[in-house]
């Protein structure tokens, strides 16, 4: 009988021949076990030498058969982690990435010296921006919009698995279609890839993850213009736009905020110092000159 991780390293080796790198294969593997075997890391750890549980290798291979046709890893097991939460995804949502957090990071940077009591979370997802927000600042009541209900629906379960269900309202609606009141903040992980890329992206994202969230138009910013050019009425004085791009996008973002009528704060860095987060305010409306009766 094989041991555990007998099974885990042949089960890496198919998934490099598979196309996976050497590094993404062995934690794919792993993670993979370890959601078969119900294990978490410590346990895992300790015990992978001894000989693999009964069943363990029909139910193991057939996931890592998933793996291979390369299915995401998060989509397989049902779950990803943001913000140090875990959170049910599925084909119906993105799977959030490492650099959203940035955005939560700016939320509650802003928060710091200004009131925000409520935000707005464009394009919600899985609701992981609307979710760990509300739970970073509880006085906030939070709107997360988005055109897909089978997303709402996730994103309502992750609410209610993080005990901010009743902090948040969902709505259905295209970018800001339909909501009401200012919001003293509105955030967004907007579509933003060029829909030409779809030739050269990863099967994992291409394949399983759904279009309408990942592909901006021709040039990767229609969406984003739309959004840019509704928010401005949706947002109280003082109040901020906070908004993830793409790779290469900077300098683009930066001129469609302002030929929009925004004012950018700064671009944010993710962690490789690549430019990935805008944060944006209303451009103040000119004051008149005194005696203009003209305007």
């Amino acid at each position: 009988m094989a041991s555990v991780v007998e099974r885990v390293t042949a089960a890496r080796a198919r998934l490099e021949a598979a196309g996976l790198a050497h590094d993404d294969a062995a934690l794919d593997a792993e993670i993979l076990a370890r959601h078969a075997l119900g294990w978490d890391r410590a346990s895992f750890l300790a015990d992978r030498r001894d000989p693999e549980p009964r069943g363990f290798e029909m139910t193991f291979d057939a996931l890592v058969s998933r793996r291979a046709r390369r299915e995401p890893v998060s989509q397989i097991v049902g779950v990803r982690e943001f913000w140090g939460l875990d959170f049910e995804v599925s084909s119906d949502v993105l799977t959030p990435r490492p650099e959203t957090e940035i955005i939560v990071e700016e939320a509650i940077e802003f928060a710091r010296d200004h009131p925000c009591r409520h935000i707005i979370d464009v394009g919600t997802g899985s609701g992981c921006l609307a979710v760990a927000i509300a739970r970073e600042l509880p006085a906030a009541r939070v709107t997360a919009v988005d055109a897909s209900a089978a997303a709402l629906t996730i994103a309502q379960r992750n609410a209610a698995r993080h005990a901010v269900a009743e902090r948040i309202t969902f709505l259905s609606g295209d970018l800001l279609e339909g909501s009401s009141g200012l919001a003293d903040l509105i955030v967004s992980n907007p579509p933003y890839i060029p829909d030409a890329e779809a030739l050269v992206l990863q099967p994992e994202v291409v394949q399983y993850e759904p279009r309408a969230a990942l592909f901006g138009g021709p040039t990767g910013l229609e969406v984003i213009r739309r959004l840019f050019e509704q928010a401005v009425a949706h947002l109280a004085d003082q109040g901020r736009l906070i908004v993830e791009f793409g790779f290469g996008q900077a300098g683009s973002i930066a001129r469609l905020a302002e030929d929009t009528g925004w004012q950018v704060v700064r671009l944010r860095e993710d962690l490789q110092g690549v430019p990935r987060t805008l944060v944006a305010r209303p451009v103040p409306p000119r004051q008149r000159p005194e005696g203009d009766e003209n305007g």
